[in-house]
């Protein structure tokens, strides 16, 4: 459970090894390079339980690899504790959405927050498509997209999340003044040092 002076979010996709773990080890290497990675608690899951325990597509993790991004996560189906645990669960299309929400109505007075990550991305793409059935020769591009839309809507949705001390750390994002924690940059930047697709 996430500590009470900690933000929370859980990234949700049908098997958890695909989209959601980009989602999650995109977003911790963010948090980690802007010197906050010890005020959240990241995880993932699945809607599904049919890759329990299963590591991450070996496309997805090529392509995280090839942009020094590594991840350790084994697939796990969300609970109903998550829904208690963490302040987001922010999950990649209408499919996982309603069965997310159907989940949570069988937990009582849950606090957790349910939407769709791409309702943060500014650029207006509500949903982020599977790339699990996407074959080569383009399949580093499906995923390379897919990380760079993780990453473009963490710009937003970590400057609409104050920090816990009240300094909204991707205040430089919106406004152009580094009015930011110690180390925080232009993530456009950074993602495009990581290889991604914006």
């Amino acid at each position: 459970m996430a500590a009470s002076s900690s933000k929370s979010v859980l990234f949700v996709c049908l098997g958890n090894i695909c989209r959601s773990p980009i989602a999650e080890a995109v977003f911790r290497k963010m948090a980690t390079e802007a010197g906050v990675a010890d005020k959240w608690l990241i995880d993932s899951g699945a809607t599904s339980d049919w890759n329990v325990g299963c590591l991450p597509d070996a496309r997805g993790l090529a392509c995280l690899k090839g942009r020094g991004i590594e991840t350790a996560h084994r697939a796990r189906q969300v609970t109903e504790d998550d829904f208690m645990s963490f302040e987001f669960i922010l999950c990649m299309d209408e499919r996982n959405l309603r069965d997310l929400k159907q989940k949570a109505n069988a937990v009582e007075d849950h606090r957790a927050k349910i939407e769709l990550l791409g309702t943060y991305d500014p650029q207006k793409q509500l949903i982020i498509k599977d790339p699990y059935y996407v074959s080569n020769p383009v399949s580093d591009l499906s995923f390379s997209k897919h990380g760079g839309e993780c990453g473009r809507v963490y710009l937003e949705l970590l400057h609409k999340i104050p920090c816990l001390d009240g300094i909204e750390i991707w205040s430089e994002h919106k406004t152009g003044v580094a009015k930011t924690l110690p180390r925080v940059g232009p993530f456009q930047n950074q993602l495009i040092g990581f290889g991604f697709a914006l």
